[in-house]
């Protein structure tokens, strides 16, 4: 087994965030992942992330990591899977933020449960207009932000990161992308490759860990960029 271990996010890394990978990328990593050790490591579920990279992709890696490592599979052999509830006064506070926020439009399905943890949104996972809208709103706003702060403050044994476009992942303190390098170890070159690095968002925890093993992060900005990058990698 190689020494080398490839690490990937999805939405944002290897796809358009919430949509599916470019069929001539796909191609390119499928490639790449039948010559390396690849592994996939995304806050969505299973079912979400097959419907983004297909099938052949999703079992031609090594492991994919779904809902933040809480949710493992090899293929369609699931090795892991981690329960938690999430506590009634943080629930609670969630439907508080709800209401406090003075964006309009909603789609219901606002806490999603997911092995591991839950996935809050402003504007819902059910069907509706309002992504475009709110990812605008967000980043005039910074309201993931202030709740994430909020959220912080108020209870510091809930892990809460700023999640893809429109959502927080909330969990266990400890419960979060970092928690997959129980399966690595010391000696191996890590290359982790994220689109949502800095402080409080989804990827920092693992890109933390992993500098802390000595490994290689790398921050993409589309999967364009990943594809530019791991060429750069592999070529040199």
């Amino acid at each position: 087994m190689s020494s080398k271990k490839y690490i990937f996010d999805v939405d944002g890394t290897l796809t358009p965030a919430r949509q599916q990978i470019d069929p001539e990328f796909l191609l390119f990593m499928m490639f790449f992942s039948v010559r390396n050790d690849v592994y996939l490591v995304t806050g969505s579920d299973r079912d979400k992330t097959l419907e983004q990279i297909g099938v052949d992709l999703y079992n031609a890696v090594k492991r994919v990591y779904n809902c933040s490592g809480s949710d493992v599979y090899e293929g369609d052999r699931n090795v892991y899977r981690d329960d938690w509830e999430l506590p009634k006064e943080v629930e609670q506070f969630l439907y508080d933020e709800l209401d406090f926020s003075q964006f309009p439009i909603r789609n219901g399905e606002h806490i999603e449960r997911r092995p591991g943890g839950v996935n809050f949104s402003i504007l819902g996972r059910g069907k509706g207009e309002g992504r475009e809208e709110y990812i605008k709103w967000d980043k005039r706003t910074n309201e993931r932000k202030d709740i994430w702060h909020r959220l912080k403050y108020c209870f510091p044994d809930v892990e809460v990161n700023i999640g893809g476009q429109t959502g927080l992942d909330l969990g266990p303190v400890g419960v979060n992308k970092s928690q997959i390098l129980r399966d690595f170890r010391l000696g191996e070159k890590i290359y982790f490759f994220g689109d949502m690095m800095e402080k409080g968002q989804n990827d920092y925890p693992l890109l933390k860990a992993v500098q802390e093993m000595g490994g290689y992060p790398y921050t993409v900005e589309n999967w364009e960029d990943t594809r530019t990058k791991l060429v750069e990698l592999t070529s040199s």
